[in-house]
This record gives C-alpha cells, sequence and structure tokens, in this order.
C-alpha cells in the first residue's frame, strides 16, 4: 500500500535545481520534493505522496494522523524494510541475523 503521510520539514535546500527537504514521518526520516509546495517552510507540516509534499496540513490535524497510522501499524507497513516484514511474515529470521549465527 502507498499512503499519503503527513511530515513535518526539518530542513530545505537547494539540488540540482529542485528544492527538497528532510521531512520527519513520526521519527521516520525522508527526503522529499518541495516542487509543488514551492513556499513550504522549515516546521511546516505537508501531506506527502511518493516522494512529493502534496499539500499543507495544520499541526494538530498531521500529530492525530501520525498517532492513528502508528496505532495502526501503517508508518512501518509504508517505510519499513520490506525485505524484514516479508521475512516476518514468512517465519524467516531477517538475512543479518542468519549471518551472524
Amino acid at each position: 500500500m502507498c499512503l499519503a503521510v503527513p511530515g513535518r520539514v526539518l530542513e530545505i535546500e537547494e539540488r540540482d535545481g529542485t528544492r527538497m527537504a528532510t521531512v520527519d514521518f513520526g521519527g521516520v526520516v525522508k527526503e522529499v520534493c518541495l516542487e509543488y509546495l514551492p513556499d513550504l517552510q522549515v516546521g511546516e507540516y505537508a501531506i506527502v505522496h511518493v516522494g512529493f509534499a502534496l499539500q499543507r496540513l495544520d499541526e494538530e490535524s498531521a500529530k492525530q494522523t501520525l498517532e492513528l497510522f502508528a496505532e495502526l501499524g501503517m508508518l512501518q507497513e509504508e517505510f519499513g524494510d520490506a525485505w524484514e516484514m516479508a521475512a516476518a511474515e514468512a517465519g524467516v529470521a531477517p538475512a543479518e541475523e542468519v549471518h551472524n549465527q
């Protein structure tokens, strides 16, 4: 599943002519393109989908949504390691545990 997830802008920089941000999604930090929200500022929240900030969001709504996603395990599903999750579902130890034995 691919969700639109609210995140808080931590820093902004321009890379090769594209405005990019480091965004915190409830503890998971990712790089996001700001081309659709060129006036978004550090400290503000936005809804992000497939690496693009799409819509500004107020802090209260963002925090409520992140809490709900965390309760439902959707943040781990969206941002977790797909190989690790598949191994867990199959009842197999993750690769690093197998190599460390």
